[in-house]
């Protein structure tokens, strides 16, 4: 069993500004017997949840656009008004909800679609090296009757909504229009349940 072969013996927390930077020192027993002490830093944010709307008559996706800071430091600089900002999939915090009531509330905050169901697809971590956060992955139908609300998100949140056809946000992937992880595997997966 893996928690036979790992032992924490420090935990020091390093920043708690935005989320929770903690480094960790443990003794870990290799494949060959021998232990070995290491060192690792794990930010932890909590987990998130995310969607995709999908409307089936129109072939269309909500996706939405905001800016993202890292993202920024890290090229995503196209200049002008589109300089880091990033489309994504609707997605949030859990914030003590369980995945689904999460994604609910964001959905509504963030797109304004008020949602009656919604489909789990899977769970996965998306940056394990460093991050300690498990996200909720969900598809949901939308059709023109569904109720909506503003959305935009909410306290400083700026989103705009985007309304495209699945074909358009598939071809965005390779043109780096669309390049984030969570937002990729979701378009992804759809695309290959229809193919099926």
């Amino acid at each position: 069993m893996v928690a036979e072969r790992i032992r924490i013996t420090d935990e020091k927390l390093l920043s708690d500004n935005w989320y929770v930077l903690r480094r960790y020192t443990f003794d870990y027993l290799g494949k060959n017997g021998q232990w070995t002490t290491q060192q690792r830093e794990a930010y932890d944010r909590g987990n998130g949840a995310t969607i995709l709307l999908h409307n089936p008559e129109t072939d269309t996706v909500i996706l939405t656009r905001q800016f993202r800071l890292p993202t920024y430091v890290n090229g995503n600089d196209t200049g002008g008004p589109l300089a880091g900002m990033l489309i994504e999939t609707c997605a949030g915090l859990l914030d003590n909800d369980d995945p689904q009531t999460a994604i609910l509330r964001e959905t509504e905050e963030e797109t304004g679609y008020r949602l009656q169901a919604v489909e789990k697809v899977m769970e996965a971590y998306m940056s394990p090296g460093s991050v300690t956060e498990k996200l909720f992955f969900y598809l949901a139908e939308y059709t023109a009757d569904t109720e909506r609300e503003a959305g935009g998100g909410i306290d400083e949140e700026e989103i705009d909504i985007l309304e495209l056809p699945l074909s358009q946000a598939m071809a965005m992937i390779g043109t780096g229009e669309i390049k984030d992880g969570k937002t990729i595997m979701l378009l992804q997966h759809l695309r290959l349940r229809q193919l099926a």
